[in-house]
């Protein structure tokens, strides 16, 4: 991998990504991002990992995507690259992803962390769409998953004029889960995995697609498919197992079958 820094084992059950491309703060050129898809995938099957953490560094998670790379091409070379494929790949991991972010997370930097399940933020994190400033607009979510997470009217203006917005602004708004110091984000992004991590995560992944069914279904289809992974559960040995611990009042051995 050239763009990205893999570490497999971070801690035990959780896996992290570094986002790779320091001098461009880390621009999200197509081959960073396929070689993003390919890593979540591989990691998606790995049963010693449960959870995965993507970051970039202090300065940024990622300012955008690589404009060079898109500056001189036409619409059909656009539609025939087809970049958005490698996006609707990354929605389908079933493991959670928490993003920590620090600094910028603009433009496809913003739709990534927020193609996450969860984001810990620096204070010094900055998100915006700011991609109206040169002539386009958000391509990879942007429009969508913004208005779902802040509403009509900050996703409006931050469409629509490039603002950026602060870690705090996010917070307000429930773009993001919490802002810590920028030496204790990528900690408080373990510390959130690690819990995550403890559990079943048969239960953690159900749990997670039933969430993003909410968006994408009525209430009532929604509700029928929370039920449906609800009764799935008493298929598994997690469940036996965590019942039983709760009743013997001891922790839970989760081994994810």
């Amino acid at each position: 991998m050239e763009f990205i820094i893999i570490h497999q084992q971070a801690q035990p059950f959780i896996a992290h990504i570094q986002l790779n491309r320091p001098k461009e703060l880390n621009a999200l050129n197509l081959q960073l991002m396929q070689e993003l898809r390919d890593t979540l995938k591989a990691l998606d099957e790995d049963d010693q990992v449960r959870v995965i953490i993507i970051s970039g560094n202090d300065k940024a998670f990622a300012a955008g995507a690589d404009i060079k790379q898109m500056a001189g091409k036409t619409a059909i070379d656009m539609y025939n690259v087809d970049q958005f494929s490698t996006w609707d790949t990354i929605k389908k991991i079933k493991k959670p992803i928490i993003a920590a972010v620090s600094g910028f997370a603009l433009g496809g930097g913003c739709e990534l962390a927020m193609l996450c399940d969860m984001i810990v933020a620096s204070e010094s994190a900055r998100f915006g769409q700011p991609e109206i400033r040169i002539g386009v607009m958000p391509g990879a979510g942007g429009t969508q998953r913004l208005t779902r997470a802040v509403g009509k009217a900050l996703a409006m203006e931050m469409v629509l004029t490039g603002k950026f917005i602060t870690a705090e602004e996010a917070l307000q708004a429930g773009l993001i889960n919490k802002i810590v110091p920028v030496e204790l984000y990528l900690t408080e992004a373990f510390r959130l995995a690690a819990e995550i991590a403890q559990l079943s995560p048969l239960a953690v992944k159900m749990a997670k697609e039933s969430v993003l069914r909410a968006f994408d279904s009525t209430l009532e289809e929604g509700l029928h498919f929370e039920r449906k992974n609800f009764y799935l559960l008493f298929a598994s040995e997690d469940q036996k197992e965590g019942m039983q611990a709760f009743m013997e009042k001891r922790a839970p051995v989760f081994t994810g079958k």
